[in-house]
């Protein structure tokens, strides 16, 4: 039984329903998406596949912002329309997801295509008297919410005093009033309601969301864990307002932070590191390893030596793919593989526990390459690719991989003949051959190395 730290509940709960509706909040597309974001939305990709190797039954549903203060600003700088500016940068996200092979997201859901269910919500607002009319738009009035704060523990007071990203303006009743319905300035997008042309707030576009598709009560929400306060606290002082209904949401999971060098990343620090920067440097198998490698709910500070270490880990892995893929084996011995196979899900089924799962799968790997004639060959394959289509960084096509065998695609034929020559010479030992023909080796331009799981080949 899957178990799942509950940022609600604050203890770990056990995921007990087959069926799950999982909401995550996507990316506000008026920018590059960046690494941040990366370790949020890999996170989820493998915590949901996961799921679904286990027979759950999960609608992964992720919301698009294309509608936000932030996306109007740089349109109205850039001299363009705000949808066009949101288009591109959905498609450079969508861009960035495939290449980090993030592809388990049933839905995407764009919140200029639900404005009618956002007018519906903030309708039974004001009926319910959790909303009221200022000059500017239409504003939650969390003093009516006597729980707001509970997803944050928070007080109200505590809540007000560390608003972010929630509307300033001198119509408010309340310091942590937030706008669920703008009136929108000129040049600014909008859409007819029955209070005048204007456009949502940031909060109500995923509560309008989540009722469309899951109804007022759903099974897992997902976001940073920046976004706990104020965004999520205000959804769940939206709905449960709206539908009288608890809890919102059951189950509540947040990401840690990842920084740079111990800081937030930030345009002004110059530290602002976006995916397709780091993939025109790096491959996507490196930032995939690196978000899985640290436990979730653990903050990811980045630095470039850091990246050196996870090429070698990856190299292990690659050295080890192909051993497996040229050793003969006729066994049919699957103990090792069950071991470890069961210590894998012990640990994911503890809150997704990734970094004992991946010590695990190396230790595997140190002892399956000292044991690959008592293995079945076939059921190591079958097991790596089983653990791959969960975290997306151990299989590689040989052009990508950071390790080359002796018969990678790389070694013409002249040098394959040569290796297999040193070869049976040292299966001979006939060492002065075997160090003659090392010579006519290095002499091509490559260099020959002995390992423990046979031999390997690169170029000086």
């Amino acid at each position: 039984m899957v178990k799942m730290y509950n940022t609600l509940s604050q203890e770990k709960d056990s995921l007990t329903d087959k069926k799950i509706n999982f909401f995550v909040c996507g990316p506000t597309v008026y920018d590059y998406a960046h690494i941040g974001h990366a370790r949020t939305y890999v996170f989820f990709d493998s915590f949901v596949k996961y799921l679904r190797s286990l027979k759950y039954e999960v609608f992964y549903l992720q919301n698009i912002t294309d509608i936000d203060d932030k996306i109007i600003k740089r349109a109205l700088e850039e001299k363009k329309s705000s949808f066009v500016l949101a288009k591109k940068f959905e498609e450079e996200y969508l861009h960035d997801s495939k290449d980090l092979k993030i592809d388990s997201i049933d839905k995407y859901a764009r919140a200029t295509e639900h404005i009618e269910e956002i007018i519906s919500q903030t309708k039974r607002l004001l009926e319910k008297d959790f909303a009221y009319l200022a000059d500017d738009g239409i504003y939650y009035n969390i003093s009516k919410f006597k729980e707001y704060g509970k997803l944050s523990k928070r007080t109200t007071k505590q809540a007000e005093d560390g608003t972010s990203r929630i509307d300033e303006s001198v119509k408010k009743k309340n310091k942590g009033d937030f706008c669920i319905w703008k009136f929108s300035k000129e040049d600014e997008p909008k859409w007819k309601s029955p209070w005048g042309e204007g456009r949502p707030g940031w909060h109500i576009e995923d509560t309008a969301i989540s009722e469309k598709y899951f109804g007022m009560q759903y099974d897992i929400h997902g976001g940073a864990r920046d976004l706990m306060f104020p965004h999520h606290e205000a959804e769940i002082a939206l709905m449960e307002a709206i539908s009288g209904k608890k809890p919102f949401v059951r189950h509540w999971i947040h990401t840690g932070f990842l920084t740079v060098k111990g800081e937030k990343m930030s345009k002004s620090l110059g530290n602002f590191i976006t995916i397709r920067e780091f993939i025109k440097n790096h491959s996507p198998r490196i930032l995939r390893f690196l978000v899985l490698k640290s436990h979730y709910r653990s903050a990811i500070d980045y630095e470039e030596n850091k990246i050196k270490q996870i090429e070698q880990e990856l190299r292990k892995i690659d050295q080890f793919v192909c051993f497996v893929e040229e050793k003969e084996s006729t066994s049919e011995n699957k103990e090792l593989i069950e071991e470890y196979r069961k210590k894998i899900n012990e640990a994911l089924q503890d809150d997704f526990n990734t970094p004992v799962a991946i010590a695990s799968l190396f230790s595997f790997i140190s002892k399956a390459s000292l044991k690959m004639e008592e293995i079945n060959k076939k059921e190591v394959k079958s097991f790596l690719k089983e653990l791959d289509s969960i975290f997306g960084f151990i299989l590689a096509p040989k052009e990508e991989r950071l390790y080359h065998s002796v018969d990678s695609y790389l070694m013409d034929e002249d040098l394959k003949k040569l290796v297999e020559e040193r070869k049976q010479a040292k299966e001979k030992q006939d060492f002065r051959k075997a160090d003659e023909i090392r010579k006519k080796i290095e002499d091509k331009g490559y260099k020959i190395e002995d390992t423990k799981q046979g031999y390997k080949i690169k170029k000086k």
